[in-house]
């Protein structure tokens, strides 16, 4: 029954060819091609394991660049403080010093808001020019500041606006963003202000000290930044994957690229 099915002819099928919307990719890659292209990945990934294994059992009497960081000690090698630990001990330790990093990174963050809460009613341009940091951070805290926006409902109005009408105030008063009373208050409440200039001394002292501490836990929190981002790269690094150099950020700190490599 066998020899009497192949004797009957049956129709040659065909392996489908490439779309016409892939042409631009060439010609359609067909299993055998899969097989060869296999074939020849995996020979060339053998090739390359036995190097690394010809370059791992050669001789001990040749330099290698572990010369220069061990030592012998009464003719006995002796590996440095450090070098005794394993890849997965010190993947562990930057893992640990990179969580360490963001936990001090994340108190950081809550301090400069709740200072920046205190701020939020300090006049601040005599303070920040006074202040000898960089502009950066003076920028930084001047965004901090909150910001007082009045919405209009046509451009005429935006020209037309007065400020000191709006906000019915004295022109002296209508920049400060705490302690800017009405005409009326002025006219009918007695406004108390510190007279003593040893008091108006203290008050300004207070304020520049609350500035200098929110420009110093910026300017720290930049570097915890820039550490978080050298560490997570160290841990990367040790991690497996082909990689190469391709530049340096603004921070001076390298860039690596992994290359893809193919899965199963």
């Amino acid at each position: 029954m066998s020899s009497l099915r192949n004797a009957i002819q049956r129709r040659n099928h065909k392996e489908r060819g490439q779309p016409h919307s892939r042409q631009k990719y060439g010609l359609l890659e067909k299993h055998k091609d899969y097989v060869l292209r296999a074939k020849d990945y995996h020979s060339k990934q053998e090739r390359l394991k036995a190097l690394r294994e010809k370059a791992y059992f050669r001789n001990p009497d040749e330099f290698y660049y572990k010369m220069i960081n061990s030592k012998t000690k009464d003719g006995v090698h002796v590996l440095e403080t450090g070098s005794a630990l394993s890849g997965d001990a010190i993947k562990l330790m930057k893992s640990q010093d990179l969580k360490y990093v963001k936990i001090q990174s994340d108190l950081g963050n809550k301090k400069i808001e709740k200072l920046e809460g205190e701020l939020h009613f300090i006049e601040s341009e005599s303070i920040r020019d006074e202040m000898e940091i960089d502009d950066k951070i003076k920028e930084k805290i001047k965004s901090s500041q909150p910001q007082h926006i009045i919405f209009v409902d046509s451009p005429e109005e935006v020209k037309t606006f007065d400020p000191v009408k709006h906000f019915n105030t004295l022109p002296e008063l209508v920049n400060r963003k705490f302690n800017r009373p009405r005409i009326e208050t002025l006219q009918n409440e007695v406004i108390m202000a510190p007279e003593d200039e040893i008091e108006l001394f203290k008050l300004h002292k207070k304020r520049l000290t609350k500035y200098k501490e929110l420009s110093a836990r910026i300017q720290r929190q930049e570097e915890l930044r820039k550490v978080e981002q050298e560490l997570q790269t160290q841990k990367n690094l040790m991690g497996k994957g082909r990689r190469k150099k391709v530049g340096i950020n603004k921070d001076g700190l390298a860039i690596y690229k992994w290359k893809n490599e193919r899965k199963k």
